[in-house]
């Protein structure tokens, strides 16, 4: 076991990067790590860094970065297109790190990563903080207790809104492909994937063998290339588990996933750890969760064998659901009497589709079974 500060390189530092900057600070107060480098196109100016973090070096080549800081870790938050090549880049050099969510745009570039990571013995977390809170393995044990009887299957809503502005943060954003790169920037895929991964996490279905099929209705109100309002429902080992999303939501609210049973239900908001199981015969019961940081349990398995949480392997069945959306038809415009401009908010809004999301979790139902007027079966594929 180390007491020094373990060295860390963050690529990507602005966007979601600006969370991790501050996570890195909060774990360098305690004595853990240390920002060693900074990867970025552009480097960040001094105001752009967080008091406490020091000088780090500053690169936009994220492989010469690790050579020259010494670094052991390395958080990796930028493009989907180029997690892969990052991701070889810290495992060649016997680098652990932690990649952000999606992994990868497609489930050949997943495979790559995995087996990188593999064969070169380090350690990985998949950036999926939900997956870190301890709801998860309560909800499993609940389950298995048999507290809401044979379980039935699970649903995951997620109701949010983006404006326009949104789409116009980068060039991938609300992207299938870049020059001829996947992206696959969809509403299930990135901005609510840890509604579709939570979903499948706590019926214990998260590697890729667990899942025999997937359902893909895509679907999308804004002037974009990929879905943001869309639903899928994939076949796993341990039942059906069906999640609808949106980025079009008349009134925005916590997502959330439900666990279905003969006898009860249980609902996880997983962004604020917090659990209500409702069951026959007894009254409504509620529990608040702590988290595990997952950035934390990388150091703490780097430094002193901690067991560790939400590796490559665990999130293979949220990969098949990439999968199954990359492949699927593209993702149809919805008919201009569907949505409507919100130009006080600069955002396109969809009537209607919040209550739709809600009944597609409850119902584990897609939304042309709904009745949905505008939703069409797509079809089913493995992923």
């Amino acid at each position: 076991m180390t007491t020094t500060p373990v060295p860390l390189v963050l690529a990507g530092a602005r966007g979601h990067g600006r969370w991790h900057l501050d996570n890195i600070r909060r774990l360098s107060a305690k004595g853990l790590v240390r920002l060693a480098g900074i990867c970025e196109l552009n480097p960040l100016t001094g105001d752009e860094i967080p008091d406490g973090l020091g000088t780090p070096a500053q690169s936009a080549d994220f492989g010469a970065l690790l050579d020259t800081t010494g670094a052991r870790t390395a958080v990796i938050c930028t493009p989907i297109p180029t997690h892969t090549e990052l991701a070889l880049a810290a495992a060649e050099r016997g680098v652990h790190f932690l990649l952000e969510k999606p992994p990868a745009p497609s489930f050949a570039e997943y495979r790559r990563m995995a087996d990188a990571v593999a064969a070169a013995g380090v350690a990985c977390r998949i950036g999926f903080q939900s997956l870190g809170s301890h709801a998860v393995p309560a909800i499993r044990e609940l389950i298995a207790q048999g507290a809401i009887g044979e379980v039935t299957g699970a649903g995951g809503a997620g109701a949010w809104a983006r404006d326009e502005a949104y789409y116009r943060r980068a060039p991938w954003a609300g992207r299938r492909r870049l020059n001829g790169a996947d992206v696959v920037d969809g509403v299930l895929t990135n901005p609510l994937a840890h509604t579709t991964a939570t979903a499948l996490a706590v019926l214990g279905a998260t590697r890729a063998e667990d899942v025999t099929g997937v359902e893909t209705e895509l679907w999308r109100a804004n002037a974009i290339e990929a879905d943001d309002t869309s639903c899928v429902r994939v076949t796993t080992a341990r039942g059906p588990v069906t999640v609808a999303a949106t980025l079009c939501a008349e009134h925005p609210g916590e997502p959330y996933v439900m666990v279905h049973g003969s006898s009860g239900r249980i609902t996880f908001w997983y962004k604020q750890d917090r659990v209500l199981l409702q069951r026959a015969g007894h009254g409504p019961e509620e529990f608040q969760h702590g988290r595990t940081d997952l950035l934390e349990n990388l150091v703490a398995q780097v430094t002193a064998g901690a067991e560790p949480l939400v590796t490559p392997a665990d999130t293979g069945a949220f990969m098949r659901v990439v999968e199954a959306v990359r492949t699927a038809p593209d993702p149809r415009p919805l008919p201009a009497d569907a949505w409507r401009a919100d130009t006080r908010a600069h955002r396109r809004v969809v009537p209607g589709i919040d209550g739709l999301v809600a009944a597609a979790a409850d119902t584990l139902s897609l939304y042309s079974e709904l009745g949905a007027r505008w939703a069409l079966p797509q079809e089913a594929t493995l992923g």
